[in-house]
């Protein structure tokens, strides 16, 4: 009998690659196949052996995969797949828009609870890792702020925001985190710090032929959810540059939280992340997160989840007896 989880994959861009990877890690999961809009015939597995299927096709392969991992972009992607597939499969996915995480999830809920399926919805390091150290700290310093910096690194949700702007033929953004409003989070001064005031945005794009550089340039700083918010710089280049000096995509940053404990004394809880690659990064908890589904939906607990709701011991391959002698 084969216990492994088997796993599919919907999309196959970075990210997609990454949980290819991942899954080579973790021995109690196996690749079913790769599910693409685009044509099947033209995606090489980087595993052997794997198929690939139109994702067209991917209902008829709901008895054969115990969860589904995501891949596609938050802006027009996974609004659409996220509760169509969760309909049929218990997914995992990557879903990166703070400001719509509640509507999102009310979407993907109603649609795995009517496919009697767990959906995990926002797993990554952020949201996801993050948002729990941001848990923890306002749980255990409830008189405190708590400082979230992104960067200096590539964004995948906003490099691909900016890919979809008409008249963007190719793009990159960092986001950089500005140091002085790091000092000052460290501090324990618990200063009030805006968006603008914490980071900044740099966006390398290479122009369609033919488009008019202002029009892209204004629909990218006045974009919201992702730029307007924040001082935005708009850098044209070619694509030969793009690619020699922009494709490795490096990514990190910081959640801080500063606070007091009972007798004022000062007390600052700090967790960092310091990424060579962002999307194998969040492959890889993407996958650690599959088992977790795939646990919880043999307990049970269908819908859609976040990374609140999952014990940690859920994500580990170990047993509970395991991780209390080696990890407690």
């Amino acid at each position: 009998m084969n216990d492994k989880i088997r796993i599919g994959i919907a999309g196959h861009g970075n990210l997609g690659r990454g949980v290819e990877k991942a899954i080579t890690q973790n021995l109690d999961m196996e690749l079913i196949g790769i599910f693409t809009r685009r044509d099947p015939a033209h995606i090489q597995p980087l595993t052997a052996g794997v198929p690939v299927h139109a994702l067209a096709d991917v209902e008829k392969f709901r008895d054969g995969i115990d969860v589904m991992i995501l891949c596609g972009g938050s802006k027009s992607d996974l609004p659409e797949q996220g509760p169509a597939l969760a309909a049929l499969f218990n997914t995992v996915d990557s879903f990166d828009t703070h400001a719509k995480i509640p509507g999102y999830f009310e979407a993907v809920d109603a649609a795995a609870k009517a496919g009697n399926n767990t959906a995990m919805i926002a797993i990554g390091w952020d949201p996801g890792l993050f948002s729990i150290n941001r848990l923890y700290g306002e749980a255990v310093l409830p008189v405190g702020e708590t400082y979230s910096f992104w960067g200096a690194g590539v964004s995948q949700g906003h490099s691909d925001a900016l890919r979809r702007v008409p008249g963007v033929k190719s793009a990159v953004q960092y986001t950089v985190p500005l140091e002085k409003a790091m000092e000052l989070a460290r501090s324990g001064s618990r200063p009030q710090l805006t968006t603008r005031e914490k980071h900044r945005r740099e966006c390398y794009v290479v122009l369609a032929e033919g488009a008019d550089a202002e029009a892209v340039r204004r629909a990218i700083v006045t974009m919201p959810d992702y730029f307007a918010d924040y001082d935005t710089e708009v850098d044209f280049v070619s694509e030969d540059e793009l690619k020699t000096q922009h494709s490795a995509m490096p990514h990190g940053g910081f959640v801080i939280r500063s606070g007091v404990s009972g007798s004022e004394v000062k007390q600052t809880l700090e967790f960092r992340l310091a990424l060579g690659s962002n999307p194998e990064f969040t492959s890889s908890v993407l996958v650690a997160y599959a088992r977790a589904v795939m646990r919880m939906r043999r307990m049970g607990d269908i819908g859609a989840k976040t990374a609140f709701d999952v014990a940690p011991g859920l994500l580990s391959p170990k047993s509970a007896a395991d991780l209390r002698k080696e990890l407690l």
